[in-house]
């Protein structure tokens, strides 16, 4: 369980993918791709809420379950994602699953009823648990451990750019030609990523095949259960995006009424803040490789709360800055914490990568829900008192996690980043 991530004996540097390598670059632009379509699929939803509160005459936390019912179903799904790919392989499952959820987003384009889109939506929460986990299983088994860090975070990277394009796209074409043609033109985006990730990705070179053993792979997520960080590192993905996803569910509400008064396009063109996460998710994974992840997790919950605190005010000049904080905090600590989990999983980095991605999803589909209720009684004041008490959560448990010490024999080797290059 707890086995440092290292070379594997008789395997020589030429077989890890590593930073400034051809197939470095190669995996990149797959997942890239990856991300990219998964997460624009996946969020493409998100600015259209509204929409569907117009469209169906539905309640803010209705329409919510539009993104809801895909993370629950995405979360419990990706529980079995990471033990199909150890039986069929980690790139045979992520091709399959970004090509059938991209077909299943061109699909909900055409529903006539609220009851079908949920459909859809459910079926893509099942299809798309092929890609999160075992991508990240996938860097944790290919990547050399000096070049692990850099690849989490421009992974990440890309998946900032999926969820800002798909809602972009998605929310300003909504505006201008209708909901429908938001959700198709994502799809068709999400399906040209599906085909330059199949002919990028580099095969696997580490993977070991294991056949499906039900009482083993009970055994391995129980093993995670007594590691002394892995389980709160899985309830700091829960708070992570869930506080995230509530901010982003109902700030649209917000913004399209008064005093604001926003168009559709117009909200739809805030998503654009999620530029940050590019930025971020690679920057604090680059400095936690320096210091250490547990010096530099808790700043990142740090300018969620402060974000938090700036989206009180009714001024945009305020509230914008206050996005830009919570988005930067967010995909900085998820870069920071999904790649701990790798470090620390050892033998189980499939069954980590799940459990932690579980936690992570469930976190977008409760409080993503749950918030609804609270913007329904208290308006803004009540979504950010909720995401208030997330964040902090998140940062007293972030300051814990400080105490917790290193695995033996697992340290942070230099890296190129850390000789001066930019990340």
């Amino acid at each position: 369980m707890n086995t440092p991530i290292i070379p594997a004996p008789g395997v020589g540097d030429d077989d890890w993918i590593r930073h400034g390598t051809p197939a470095f670059r190669a995996t990149n632009l797959a997942l890239f791709a990856a991300g990219l379509a998964t997460f624009g699929l996946l969020y493409c939803v998100q600015p259209l809420m509204p929409e569907f509160s117009r469209h169906y005459v539905i309640s803010e936390a209705t329409s919510a379950l539009s993104l809801s019912v895909t993370t629950g179903v995405l979360a419990v799904a990706m529980l079995f994602a990471g033990g199909v790919s150890d039986a069929w392989g980690r790139k045979p499952v992520m091709v399959v699953s970004l090509l059938v959820s991209a077909l299943l987003v061109l699909c909900s384009a055409c529903t006539t009823g609220w009851h079908q889109l949920l459909l859809l939506r459910t079926l893509l929460g099942i299809s798309l648990s092929g890609l999160p986990a075992v991508a990240m299983t996938y860097l944790s088994e290919e990547m050399h451990p000096d070049s692990i860090g850099l690849g989490m975070g421009l992974y990440i990277s890309g998946s900032a750019v999926g969820g800002m394009g798909g809602r972009l796209v998605s929310g300003v074409l909504a505006g201008w030609f209708g909901w429908r043609v938001g959700i198709a033109v994502v799809g068709g985006i999400g399906l040209v990523s599906a085909l330059v990730f199949w002919h990028a990705l580099p095969p696997s070179r580490h993977f070991e095949h294991k056949p499906l053993d039900a009482r083993a792979l009970l055994n391995r997520f129980a093993a995670m259960f007594r590691d002394a960080a892995l389980p709160w590192l899985f309830v700091q993905g829960f708070l992570l995006l869930g506080a995230f996803v509530t901010v982003y569910n109902y700030l649209g509400y917000r913004l399209l009424a008064a005093p604001f008064g926003l168009s559709q396009a117009l909200v739809g063109l805030i998503f654009s803040v999620y530029l940050v996460g590019t930025f971020s998710s690679a920057w604090m994974g680059y400095l936690a490789g320096r210091m250490g992840r547990r010096k530099v997790l808790w700043t990142a919950f740090a300018l969620m709360v402060a974000g938090t605190a700036m989206t009180l005010a009714d001024s945009l000049w305020l509230i914008i800055p206050g996005i830009v904080a919570i988005t930067f905090g967010f995909f900085g600590g998820h870069s920071i914490v999904s790649s701990w989990v790798g470090r620390r999983a050892g033998a189980s980095k499939a069954q980590a990568s799940s459990m932690y991605l579980f936690s992570y999803y469930m976190g977008s589909s409760i409080a993503g829900a749950s918030g609804g209720l609270f913007y329904a009684r208290h308006g803004w004041y009540g979504v950010a008192a909720f995401v208030g008490v997330l964040v902090v959560l998140g940062l007293l448990i972030a300051l814990w996690l400080y105490r917790v010490p290193p695995l033996p024999g697992v340290s942070t080797p230099p890296t190129p980043m850390s000789k001066g290059a930019m990340p």
